[in-house]
């Protein structure tokens, strides 16, 4: 699945591709932090949707979501990493599923790029890559969010937290040969081009655009990728490079080639 995320662009710069979007008053996020973003932290993101009033919003929300009938945050750390990602499959087939329950909350995560790791015969580690696509230096991936009210753990006031998940379908050649092992290997964001993620904003979407959405591959011709340095360590690069910049992989097979 996808637990890795880069967004490296000043918020501020998302109005450049939404011209009627507006921004959240307390909307504060370090950017400097942005270049490898983990699903597991939790982290606060800046997140696109679409108000009851049909407004344009950007406000930060926290990766992973809590659904609007938790009362008790504690008892719900361990499931929550359950809810990083939301299969595409059973957001309108599973309809006792959470997601199908918030289908219609539906919201952008905008990232240059994601990161996922590759498996190979023989290698104790796995081989991380940095991905993006080719013609799209922003992407903004399909999402469902949730609203729930909880008391801070500090203070025990009642607060609104604003959560997210994001969409993952079945992986493109190029993804199947990425992210090759693991329980939830070849799958990958959906990735969409930037016309499907404006109507994925759209006020009313019927069930016919609805799935279409759902239902697109981005074919592998439009994906460019390169190994990057162990991302999940707070060992720094040898070359004092940023995260997402490649990486020399001595051997390293070809994709395709060598796989578990």
């Amino acid at each position: 699945m996808c637990y890795d995320i880069s967004y490296t662009v000043n918020v501020k710069e998302l109005a450049d591709y939404f011209p009627d979007l507006e921004f959240h008053s307390q909307l504060e996020l370090d950017f400097d932090a942005g270049i490898h973003i983990m699903g597991h932290s939790y982290a606060e993101h800046p997140i696109i949707y679409r108000t009851a009033e049909g407004k344009l919003l950007c406000r930060a929300m926290e990766w992973g979501c809590i659904p609007f009938y938790v009362k008790d945050e504690k008892t719900f750390v361990r499931q929550r990493a359950t809810m990083l990602n939301a299969r595409s499959e059973r957001i309108l087939e599973d309809t006792k599923s959470y997601w199908f329950k918030i289908r219609n909350r539906r919201c952008l995560i905008p990232v240059n790029g994601m990161y996922e790791h590759r498996a190979i015969r023989g290698w104790k580690k796995k081989v991380p890559y940095f991905i993006r696509l080719k013609d799209q230096p922003m992407l903004f991936l399909p999402g469902l969010y949730s609203v729930v009210d909880l008391p801070d753990l500090e203070t025990g006031e009642i607060i609104k937290r604003y959560t997210f998940t994001l969409i993952t379908r079945p992986a493109n050649d190029v993804m199947a040969n990425i992210h090759n092992d693991g329980d939830n290997r070849s799958r990958m964001p959906l990735f969409l081009p930037k016309y499907l993620s404006d109507k994925w904003l759209s006020e009313e979407l019927s069930a016919e655009e609805y799935k279409e959405i759902l239902d697109f591959e981005m074919p592998s011709d439009q994906m460019i990728y390169h190994p990057v340095f162990t991302i999940r360590s707070a060992k720094p690069r040898p070359d004092d490079k940023l995260k997402n910049e490649y990486w020399e992989w001595e051997k390293l097979p070809a994709l395709g080639e060598m796989n578990p």
